[in-house]
């Protein structure tokens, strides 16, 4: 009889530091709502670690990507560039401006939107007028482009942000995944118009929710807290001048959220290390390789992914989670789900091909060596039983 090992997890939170007692303050003292000293804490450390000047705390990285889309100009009707290989969030914040994805290919090494589409689209399928960056299928203008840094790998921002300048659109860098990853020495997060950052339980730290805009620009900064606040321009005499959102963190999540940040530097480097070992062992089963970083960038490994042959993909899950270790396919590609199959697509035949391959294994903080061996071992069991 087949003793059943204990779950190896996908990617759950380290509480190790000072959650508890920083919890315990915020309770006895009562500041438990959206003001209080840990939401100031945490916007501040959060912003002087990764390299901007102001941070803004929201109740999820979802709604720092709708304000951040909003305080950038998007409006209804308008179209805003995405890559199709990403988790759901960016896309839907696209949707609750009233506007439109463009869903661009990503390029397979790093599975980030990829700068050369995104250029080929700008300028041979959009048209320059006086009213901004026309798109010539639509006719709708395009006001954003919104980069995602797939699994805590960097996109290359440099000459993303260089093509945009040129077309004068905003950055809205969807940096959710990748707090503590570098593009060429730079924190992500400082790399664009706007950062935006998630806090859930499965991230590298965690409020238990949370999210965090990141910026230099002071408009855009007292705009996204502006309208995270319900838009009350006189709080004492409830006067709100537009439509706003109840979009603030709590001081009880900022509290865990500042415990958590003061552990990040040994977080980054336990999963660094993890997915060193992971690499070292994976490179002697032939068929599978692991997702690596680029010279030019460090990444968090938020997720350590495999990349195996297609017809392998399936099985070689549904053996793993017998094997009680808990893996997880990519995200449904965007224009495969059925509330965006009609928005409009450019050269997703790489993406495609890649998405084929991608399963993420686990990457805890508190990961062992004995499980990291436990589950290359696995996969090699699969591979000499197929």
């Amino acid at each position: 009889m087949q003793i059943m090992r204990e779950l190896i997890p996908l990617s759950i939170p380290h509480l190790a530091g000072n959650e508890w007692n920083y919890l315990k303050d915020c309770l006895d003292s009562g500041w438990v709502s959206s003001v209080g000293s840990y939401v100031d804490m945490f916007e501040q450390r959060i912003s002087k670690y990764v390299g901007t000047e102001y941070g803004i705390a929201t109740v999820n990285g979802t709604a720092a990507l709708h304000l951040s889309l909003l305080a950038c100009g998007v409006q209804p009707g308008d179209e805003v560039i995405v890559p199709a290989f990403t988790f759901i969030a960016p896309v839907n914040a696209i949707r609750y401006c009233g506007a439109n994805p463009v869903l661009i290919g990503s390029e397979s090494k790093t599975m980030n939107l990829d700068v050369q589409k995104v250029q080929e689209f700008l300028e041979e399928e959009c048209i320059s007028d006086p009213a901004g960056l026309k798109n010539k299928q639509t006719g709708r203008y395009i006001k954003a482009i919104l980069p995602v840094h797939i699994f805590g790998h960097p996109a290359e921002m440099s000459s993303l942000v260089s093509l945009a300048d040129r077309y004068q659109l905003p950055v809205i860098e969807d940096a959710s995944e990748s707090l503590g990853s570098e593009y060429r020495g730079k924190k992500t997060g400082s790399l664009a118009t706007v950062g935006c950052f998630s806090f859930n339980g499965n991230k590298i730290i965690t409020c238990g929710g949370g999210g965090m805009v990141t910026t230099n620009q002071e408009s855009l900064a007292r705009r996204i807290r502006h309208l995270s606040t319900q838009a009350n321009s006189k709080p004492f005499e409830y006067e709100h001048d537009e439509v706003g959102y109840n979009y603030r963190l709590t001081n009880i999540q900022a509290a865990l959220g500042v415990a958590q940040l003061e552990q990040l530097d040994s977080f980054l480097e336990i999963k660094r290390s993890n997915a060193e070992l992971y690499r070292q062992l994976i490179s002697e089963i032939p068929q599978v390789d692991l997702a690596w970083e680029e010279p030019w960038a460090k990444s968090n490994f938020w997720l350590c992914t495999l990349l195996v042959p297609a017809a392998d993909r399936k099985p070689l899950m549904d053996h793993l989670l017998s094997e009680n270790i808990q893996v997880r396919p990519a995200w449904k590609l965007m224009h495969t789900l059925p509330m965006y199959q009609d928005c409009q697509k450019y050269r997703l035949e790489e993406t495609e091909a890649v998405f084929e391959h991608c399963i993420s294994i686990p990457s805890s903080v508190q990961l062992t060596e004995e499980e990291i061996r436990f589950v290359v071992k696995s996969i090699q069991t699969y591979f000499d039983q197929s």
